[in-house]
């Protein structure tokens, strides 16, 4: 069944996100003859993936000011799934004969973002990636029918920038900040961890 994006029409299409999701919707969007920008906030894809040893002095995301370091990952993660389960169809995840890499059928995270970095590479995704560039703020436009991304560069203390995109896709997950329960007569125990 065809949808308004593939009707033989090329759009201009806002990617969220250089994840696995977004590096896969970035490549079919553009096989099948779309404009595509993906806009990533960090300096490389990966996603979830990339690993930071690094930790918010603010583990709960109280302090709208803190510094917010995106990591859901620790050291020594390695994956729940067997890779061939982890893999696209077209692009498997093969263990590689190599001393630099994990052949474990459940590899660690690193091997897991070596995959998707090669996945971005095979199919020429980092070209549509614009690194370092936080989404904040994704508006419809109704009289158009257009969506308006505003957008900032890393370090960049100017205003926001502005573009429209016939199409936005939203694959920045859900991992980047905790998600508290709001549990009545607990405040004390937040307070606490948020503290301690």
């Amino acid at each position: 069944m065809p949808t308004a994006l593939s009707q033989n029409i090329s759009r201009r299409v806002a990617v969220i996100g250089a994840g696995a999701a977004g590096l896969i919707a970035s490549r079919e969007l553009r096989r099948e003859g779309h404009s595509v920008v993906v806009f990533e906030r960090d300096n490389q894809v990966g996603g979830t993936w990339v690993y930071n040893p690094q930790v918010e002095p603010d583990p709960l995301s109280l302090d709208p000011n803190r510094p917010v370091i995106h990591s859901s990952l620790y050291k020594s993660l390695r994956t729940n799934l067997p890779r061939e389960a982890m893999g696209f169809k077209d692009f498997p995840f093969i263990a590689k004969n190599d001393k630099e890499r994990d052949p474990r059928r459940f590899p660690g995270h690193r091997e897991v973002l070596r995959y998707l970095q090669e996945f971005a590479t095979e199919f020429e995704i980092e070209e549509m990636v614009r690194f370092e560039t936080e989404v904040v703020q994704v508006g419809f436009l109704e009289d158009e029918k257009k969506w308006k991304v505003r957008f900032k560069k890393k370090g960049c203390d100017d205003d926001a920038e502005e573009e429209i995109h016939d199409a936005i896709v939203v694959c920045n997950g859900h991992f980047t900040e905790p998600r508290v329960a709001e549990i009545p007569g607990c405040l004390f125990c937040l307070v606490c961890l948020s503290v301690g």
